[in-house]
């Protein structure tokens, strides 16, 4: 066997070494990645070693071992000069606390030598890969990593020991033999902004690199950390996709490993941020700094069912599920929005004058208890089954909020659609925010007790739309989202901006008569104050002061925050920012239109002041769609301007001018996330599907219904043992209804661009946590963060406008345990 590096390294305190322990050195073979062989090596038996390595290995003087075998004959590559240099550099600078010692050898018989494999805190490969370890030395890697010891894999590690199962999970992926082998620059993505290894870094990291693709995903097997951008580059046809990890960490079979694809290239190790990755990577590992390595893999949730079916013939557990709300003591309260149990009759003949009457139930879990309470219902319009549009109808009880004084006061706040307010001639309804008053010891809400805040006309001879989210911010303000209430049915599933149809003098298919209507409360976010005595205030910064005294006055509401939104069902804020986040549905064409615009866009939006976002008249990053009016609404006219929107319905009583739209953060449609087209030179997109760039490759859609979620927050005092970790604080969930191709993810935008319309700039999918299936969380109707940092979530069930007995509240918590090391082995303090 031929052993190299018998001088120290000139200039520092990394040294080559040759071991001259007395063990049986096997004959090292070269190995290639294409998989087994006959002739393949068997796997070490940890049983038969004789090795006992001390736990943990190392020690308060941190050694760092770098070992760069290869089963590749000739020259040393430069690759691992440089590794070696750079690991060095690292050892020797920073805090003196944090500094170690860096040994270097291509001699694999150090892991067969007990005193000294236990003297290091870390071992690093930088190997040009194949079959470098006999099975004994193999085992004592594994003895070594048994008794708590740290690894780091540096690219062709990843091609190291290609037979062994147990290092194949050591590193956690292998490459793809057609993986390109150019170097290319590409972004990383790097969405852990927490490991000491990627906190520092840019979020979006440009870098040139080799870039391997990956046999299997790791993705939810360990906790990915960074990953790389495929559209940045040309991935070749062993590609992985969005989800394209390209380095990671995991705690492994007693000790900590942590892989990084980077660093196949000399020029790497220059890097001032590729060594901060490493760094940070060589911190841990070598028990200097604790981190979550944890946070990301999928088997450290549990998803558990907290409701039973219904009694038959009862809601005594859920009605048919629209929302819901934590309270700081833990109990969860939610909502049904009307639907009866599917074995009940429904009345939709409108000479009856119990049209559409249905029971608005509200629920309450109580997790000390882990019993429901069914704590009132209220009669709403919204019983009226399934059908057309012009037969269903989703009206009912729509949204529910506590007072931020809930405990003290018991306030509950409810938007829903009285059945009392009905007006069977005009077909008109009314929409109203009320305060009732919950009894907090017996979980009854005293229906006696209502102080209506606000309320607005809508009609109802036409479905959909209805909105119905509401959340406050940190200054005691509260968002009512409201929804257009038309049907996009009359114009071919595009814009919605049909004038004709109309029931007794009122449009139901013109979305400029509500959304885009500066004198109409539908198709808005409201911002109100409520105060005290059941009456509201309105706070400065809303989109208009209901003072406007252009095109004559007396034009605009000054309780629209937002408008121009289509179905706004859920919408939260983030309380450490009081920034508000929304997700609507969109139309219903199908794919895009070269005479009318684009395809349905579902839509997410960060707002971060008030504005208008663009229905009907545009959508997405400011695409716009064709307007149309009578006398002939079939004949196509011009473009809207997205910059300078007019309403020129004759169903408008708002201004004509409007606020500019502003661009939405994330839009997609059935053939994908953020479709974007060729303009021209007025700035039209071309819209032909051909064409289309697609900016979120993690989006697609086909059925599709946005249910935006909550920003995540950790509480770093809390003492629940199950909330989720602080990895996810400040990331943005979003999700869909459905649950095949449709997103359910967590995000980071960028706070400098996010509320203009700027794309999210990371992506991970929550598919494999928040379950999916018939089984699972199928069909996503709300999701919301409790007091003890687990997520709550409501499965609308298996039907529509009903219950049934997939109906029901679930709770996801963490069960993966906190940072690693543990504190106790922590060398120098962890300081």
């Amino acid at each position: 066997m031929h052993l190299r590096g018998l001088s120290a390294r000139s200039g520092g305190s990394a040294r080559r070494r040759v071991w001259t322990a007395t063990v049986t050195v096997g004959v090292v073979a070269a190995g290639l990645m294409s998989g087994p062989t006959a002739g393949a090596l068997p796997a070490p038996d940890p049983d038969a070693t004789t090795m006992s390595v001390k736990s943990p290995p190392g020690g308060g003087d941190v050694r760092v071992l770098v070992f760069h075998g290869s089963a590749a004959a000739g020259d040393e590559s430069p690759v691992v000069d440089a590794g070696i240099a750079a690991i060095e550099r690292i050892g020797l600078s920073g805090p003196a606390n944090q500094r170690f010692e860096t040994e270097a050898t291509d001699d694999a018989r150090v892991f067969t030598d007990e005193k000294a494999l236990g003297g290091y805190n870390a071992i690093v490969f930088l190997t040009g890969g194949g079959d470098v370890l006999d099975p004994d030395q193999e085992a004592g890697l594994e003895a070594y990593m048994e008794a708590g010891g740290g690894f780091v894999g540096i690219h062709d590690a990843a091609r190291a020991e290609p037979y062994s199962d147990w290092f194949t999970g050591l590193v956690g992926a292998r490459p793809a033999t057609s993986s390109p082998t150019a170097v290319q620059r590409a972004i990383v993505e790097v969405g852990d902004r927490q490991h000491p290894a990627t906190r520092d870094l840019p979020v979006q990291w440009k870098r040139p690199d080799q870039w391997f693709n990956w046999t299997k995903n790791p993705s939810g097997e360990v906790h990915t950390v960074a990953r790389v951008r495929e559209s940045t580059y040309q991935a070749g046809a062993s590609a992985n996709g969005w989800d394209h990890p390209v380095s990671w960490c995991r705690d492994y079979d007693g000790g900590r490993s942590f892989y990084t694809g980077m660093g196949g290239t000399v020029s790497s190790y220059d890097e001032t941020d590729f060594r901060t990755h490493l760094r940070g990577a060589l911190l841990w590992t070598s028990r200097l700094v604790q981190a979550d390595c944890k946070a990301t893999i999928n088997a450290h949730y549990k998803a558990e069912r907290l409701t039973q079916p219904n009694q038959p013939g009862q809601n005594d557990q859920i009605g048919e599920p629209h929302g819901l709300v934590t309270a700081p003591d833990g109990r969860v309260l939610y909502i049904g929005r009307g639907g009866a149990d599917s074995s009940q009759p429904v009345i939709t003949d409108w000479n009856n004058p119990d049209i559409g009457k249905g029971k608005g139930e509200i629920h309450v879990y109580d997790p000390r208890t882990g019993k429901v309470t069914l704590a009132g219902a209220l009669t709403v319009f919204g019983n009226k089954g399934g059908g057309d549009e012009l037969v269903k109808v989703e009206e009912g009880l729509l949204g529910i909020e506590l007072d931020p004084r809930f405990e003290e006061n018991g306030w509950v706040y409810l938007h829903y659609t009285p059945h009392s307010r009905l007006n069977r001639d005009t077909r008109m309804a009314e929409r109203r925010v009320s305060r009732f008053t919950l009894d907090l010891a017996t979980n009854k809400l005293d229906l006696n007790s209502e102080k209506v805040l606000l309320k607005w006309p809508v009609q109802v001879h036409s479905c959909c739309h209805s909105g119905g989210g509401m959340a406050w911010d940190s200054k005691g303000n509260l968002y009512i989202a409201t929804g257009d209430n038309n049907s996009s049915g009359f114009s071919g599933g595009y814009s919605g901006n049909n004038p004709q149809p109309n029931y007794k003098g009122v449009s139901f298919a013109d979305a400029r008569r509500t959304a885009g209507n500066t004198n109409n409360l539908n198709g808005k976010i409201l911002r109100i104050h409520p105060e005290a005595d059941g009456t509201y205030t309105l706070p400065e910064g809303n989109l208009f002061t209901g003072r406007e005294t252009a095109e004559g006055g007396g034009k605009t509401r000054g309780e629209i925050y937002v408008m121009g939104v289509r179905n706004p069902a859920r919408i939260s804020v983030d309380k450490k920012t009081d920034v508000l986040y929304a997700g609507w549905v969109g139309p219903d064409a199908s794919a895009p239109s070269t005479t009318w615009g684009p395809a349905k866009y579902d839509t997410f939006a960060v707002i971060t002041k008030a504005s208008n976002r663009g229905w009907p008249y545009c959508m997405g990053n400011k695409q716009p769609y064709r307007d149309r009016n009578l006398p002939n609404p079939d004949q196509p006219l011009g473009w809207y301007d997205c910059d300078h929107p007019k309403n020129e319905s004759p169903n408008n009583d708002g201004l004509v001018n409007l606020p500019p739209v502003t661009g939405n953060t994330i839009w997609y449609s059935p053939q994908g996330g953020a479709p974007d087209y060729p303009r021209d030179a007025n700035g039209i997109p071309s819209y032909k599907q051909e064409e289309a760039t697609y900016l979120l490759p993690w989006l697609k859609g086909g059925g599709q219904a946005a249910m935006n979620g909550p920003v995540y927050r950790y509480d770093t005092a809390g003492a629940s043992l199950t909330k989720w970790p602080s990895y996810w604080d400040g990331k943005w969930f979003v999700g869909d209804f459905y649950d095949a191709d449709q997103p359910r993810n967590a995000v980071l935008t960028d706070p400098r661009n996010h509320g203009d319309g700027g794309l999210p700039v990371h992506s991970e999918s929550l598919k494999k946590i928040v379950p999916i299936g018939n089984d699972g969380i199928k069909n996503l109707m709300d999701w919301k963060f409790g007091p003890d940092g687990a997520l709550y979530v409501l499965d609308y069930g298996r039907g529509f406008f009903t219950s049934d007995a997939k109906s029901a509240l679930w709770r996801v918590t963490y069960q993966g345990g906190g940072p690693t090391p543990a504190a106790g082995q922590l060398v120098r303090g962890g300081q």
